[in-house]
């Protein structure tokens, strides 16, 4: 799971990021991008990183090593809150909006902020329960499987400009929910049953994700969004 994760954000983010260099007519057409974002994606790339090698330790049973690099990790994921937040306010405050997002920004600035939230409730319950194996590794999936639909959105298939096949929902999510079906496989094989944490984490992120995109167009939501994108100057 882990490697899955990582290489899904490794190909979402391999033009506008990864090997930008190698893709010179992308960043022609989009410009140089506002400096806080190349910190934000090295952070959001190190939280991939440390989540394989994290699981690693636990598979060669180092597991002392894995609990102090873990705190570590606490650190690590209070940057990606702050960098995810402090972005999303960026791009939703540009004339131009979010990059190749034809939604209007205000009404998209739901997207990343609720994935931030999202996030920041797993890892915070991950630390929580960090001497409960079963539960901790499991809201770290979570919190790690919410953050890839950014990288999945830039997919370059045919099929992620389709339309979605569940109402409620766009292809990013249902995709990015389909990364929880190992998850629930995986218990359903270990255990006979489902994990409550990969039941009521898991059944967040759908709800999350149906109920975004009804409640952007608000009139609530505009206030708030308007709001919250002067809150950094």
């Amino acid at each position: 799971m882990t490697g899955a994760l990582s290489l899904t954000v490794l190909l979402g983010f391999a033009r506008t990021f990864f090997f930008r260099a190698w893709f010179p007519d992308w960043a022609a057409a989009h410009g140089a991008p506002e400096r806080i974002f190349f910190a934000h994606g090295i952070v959001f790339a190190l939280w991939y990183a440390l989540l394989v090698a994290q699981a690693s330790l636990i598979a060669v049973r180092r597991v002392t090593l894995h609990r102090r690099i873990g705190f570590a990790g606490a650190g690590l994921a209070a940057s990606v809150v702050a960098l995810g937040t402090a972005g999303s306010l960026i791009a939703a405050r540009r004339p131009t909006g979010f990059i190749d997002v034809p939604v209007p920004p205000l009404q998209f600035l739901i997207v990343p902020l609720g994935i931030m939230a999202l996030y920041a409730a797993f890892t915070a319950l991950a630390l929580w329960r960090r001497r409960d194996a079963q539960a901790h590794k499991r809201y770290i999936l979570l919190a790690s499987i919410v953050m890839i639909e950014a990288a999945v959105t830039r997919w370059p298939f045919a099929f992620m400009t389709a339309d979605s096949p569940v109402p409620l929902l766009d292809i990013s999510s249902v995709v990015t929910d389909l990364f929880l079906l190992p998850m629930v496989v995986w218990d359903l094989r270990s255990r006979g049953k489902i994990h409550r944490v990969t039941l009521f984490g898991g059944l967040a992120i759908i709800a999350v994700h149906a109920a975004r995109l009804p409640l952007a167009s608000t009139d609530a939501w505009q206030a708030v969004a308007g709001w919250a994108v002067h809150l950094l100057g």
